[in-house]
């Protein structure tokens, strides 16, 4: 935790730079709290591992849920998730695995719906080391249960990547690529998805090669988020989708700038969506304005490495945003749905990227918790809070 001293000179600087930057304005909420973390006690491993990896946080019906595996010594994996109701004190669910993969799968992805948690988990294997992915459901009696699925429906020869996992009053989305580009699978009830391939519309065509990365559900059905690679040049382009039912889908111009430009996350905030990814050499982010999507801000500046927008969450009408520029992870906040944008102090000094290292952020009842995985354990800070 930072010391008494640093916080309070945290919360004036960022005061002062919230004022100078929206004159007639009094700064935000969040910004007069500023990033004074709370160290929070992670789960610990259970017998015979060595140490967790996290990948993700939801937020669910009131509890926190933490999603990912136990790890051997010599780094085999085992699936598991955690619940808490507080951010300090977890339980772990207790997870059937029903294949081969699905014993030693890292769950991924979640979604909640109605209290109710989904996930995905993905092991490499097979003679060319592909991505083995395994889809999860919670029981009855809480336990977090492996769906037996035929191997096309999320591999075979046309597997792309599957990607993020979302819930809404429709059911269930997940997002992701097949050869034919991007693609989507929908569910009533998560023990049954069903792969929608090659859709007119969302899938690749004339115009180029699509890829989807994120969904988020309205009242109206799933806006579905991406980029597409035009025919005949090098550059990717942001695209979004909507749809009412999963099948059928229509196509949303995104504008775009010189460079490579893709939309990696999206969430709804005071009923738009705005959505996130590289833009050039920095994070784009673009806002639904309902007569179409526009460019609105940006924020960073991207390093040698891949670009990634890790999470973007919503706490008490502000973004928060988790991304890697290549080289470190970092955590950004805008007060503006996406218009202007400062950089918060992480709760470590230092957040390298790479293999192995993920940071996860998510946002319930006035509170964020944020999780870092170094790669040799894993970290949980959170936002102050009343009920802290």
């Amino acid at each position: 935790m930072l010391r008494p001293s640093r916080v309070a000179a945290v919360v004036a600087a960022l005061a002062v730079v919230a004022a100078a930057g929206c004159p007639g304005h009094p700064p935000p909420r969040r910004a007069q709290i500023g990033p004074s973390w709370l160290a929070l006690t992670p789960p610990r491993p259970s017998g015979g591992a060595d140490r967790l990896t996290v990948r993700q946080v939801t937020g669910c019906g009131g509890r926190w849920i933490l999603a990912g595996a136990e790890l051997s010594a010599d780094g085999t994996a085992r699936p598991m998730a955690w619940h808490s109701p507080d951010g300090r004190a977890w339980e772990p669910f207790v997870v059937r695995p029903d294949s081969h993969y699905g014993r030693r799968a890292v769950l991924y992805a979640t979604a909640c719906r109605d209290g109710v948690l989904a996930a995905l988990g993905t092991q490499a294997g097979g003679a060319h080391g592909n991505p083995r992915v395994t889809a999860w459901r919670q029981a009855e009696d809480g336990a977090l249960v492996e769906v037996p699925a035929p191997f096309e429906l999320f591999g075979g020869p046309d597997a792309a990547h599957v990607g993020r996992m979302t819930a809404g009053p429709a059911g269930w989305l997940i997002v992701g690529s097949r050869v034919s580009g991007a693609a989507v699978w929908r569910a009533g009830d998560p023990a049954r998805f069903e792969l929608v391939a090659a859709a007119p519309g969302l899938a690749s065509d004339a115009e180029g090669r699509t890829w989807a990365f994120d969904a988020v559900a309205g009242p109206d059905g799933w806006l579905v988020v991406g980029g597409v690679g035009r025919t005949g040049r090098i550059e990717r382009d942001p695209l979004a989708w909507v749809s009412r039912d999963g099948l059928s889908w229509q196509r949303r111009a995104v504008p775009g700038a010189p460079g490579y430009d893709e939309l990696q996350r999206v969430v709804l905030i005071n009923g738009h969506a705005v959505a996130v990814g590289p833009s050039g050499s920095t994070f784009g982010v673009w806002r639904d304005e309902g007569r179409g999507w526009v460019a609105v801000g940006h924020f960073g500046r991207i390093g040698g490495g891949a670009a990634i927008v890790a999470d973007l969450a919503v706490l008490d009408g502000e973004l928060w945003a988790a991304v890697s520029d290549g080289r470190h992870h970092r955590v950004w906040v805008s007060a503006d749905e996406g218009g202007s944008w400062r950089e918060v102090p992480a709760p470590v000094p230092e957040l390298p990227a790479g293999g192995g290292r993920a940071v996860a952020l998510a946002a319930q009842g006035h509170r964020l918790l944020i999780v870092v995985d170094d790669g040799s354990g894993v970290r949980l800070w959170g936002t102050p809070a009343p009920s802290w």
